[in-house]
């Protein structure tokens, strides 16, 4: 009898609570640390591109609509199924990266600590970011803080989890859709993050996840007027200055973070409600007083 070979998986984008294949039905194979294949992904288009942005549009006045604390509890449940298929992505981070298996199962307790921080702070960061301004008259003046509405999250080749994780709690907490783009030489999370949070109870739309080669996508990101904020780190230089360049034209915000390699599992720093702070607007309301 013939060795049974094993069934390479194809893994698909995540779009709109669903998990298509690209438009253009292209895939890349995937290699591990001994250039041994670990899969094949899905090649995101510029229409599948759209597409996402078109579902987080859609998905974001009733992501945003939702209480406070449910945002939390959704962050909650996503950082619980992310610890229910913990070995599983150590295996895959450890395999991909050459890393051992204990750093590579301290990425993804990182990764599930930075939900669950995040989750805390779903229904408290409005109390630091906003406040209740001194007037003179009788007059109540608040300022709070409103989601911004659609983020492109663009994740750093390593860490390939956390850096992913870090960058879209703090929109999605905020009340934000996030489209993330993953890591260039380890996608496979990214696309196995998809699984966590169809089993999250995230509304579709609220958060889509693409893989595949970067540099299609930038031009594109910069220059839709559909997105209104990019959240990025580990980009080179060329492609930072693309994303400015689009936030120019178009008015998007653009936040680039300069986080290293040992600084991502560093919660003082990651996990902070200013990293929640690019992703709203700051609205001013006048009430009159009792008296």
């Amino acid at each position: 009898m013939a060795p049974r070979l094993d069934v390479t998986k194809t893994y698909k984008l995540y779009v709109n609570g669903a998990f298509p294949r690209s438009e253009s039905g292209r895939s890349l194979p995937v290699l591990d640390a001994d250039s041994a294949p670990m899969g094949h992904i899905a090649h995101a288009s510029r229409k599948d591109l759209r597409d996402a942005v078109a579902a987080a549009r859609k998905a974001a006045p009733k992501w945003a609509g939702q209480t406070a604390y449910l945002r939390g509890q959704i962050l909650y449940r996503m950082g619980e199924m992310l610890e229910g298929k913990s070995e599983e992505f150590a295996q895959l981070i450890k395999r991909a990266s050459g890393c051992s298996i204990r750093e590579a199962r301290q990425e993804v307790e990182a990764s599930v600590d930075r939900l669950v921080g995040y989750a805390g702070w779903a229904d408290k960061y409005t109390q630091v970011l906003g406040c209740n301004n001194p007037v003179a008259g009788p007059y109540y003046n608040f300022t709070v803080p409103e989601p911004t509405g659609v983020v492109v999250c663009l994740a750093p080749d390593e860490p390939s989890l956390l850096g992913l994780v870090s960058l879209i709690a703090p929109p999605l907490c905020a009340g934000c859709a996030v489209v993330a783009v993953g890591s260039g030489t380890m996608p496979i999370p990214t696309s196995i993050l998809g699984e966590v949070a169809a089993t999250s109870d995230v509304p579709a739309g609220a958060l889509n996840l693409l893989t595949g080669p970067r540099a299609e996508l930038i031009d594109h990101i910069a220059d839709h007027r559909d997105i209104n904020a990019v959240h990025a780190a580990g980009l080179d230089k060329a492609t930072n200055e693309r994303l400015r360049l689009g936030a120019a034209e178009n008015v998007k915000r653009v936040v680039i973070r300069d986080t290293n390699d040992e600084s991502w599992h560093d919660a003082d720093e990651c996990q902070s409600p200013y990293w929640i702070e690019p992703f709203v607007e700051m609205k001013t309301i006048w009430h009159p007083s009792a008296t």
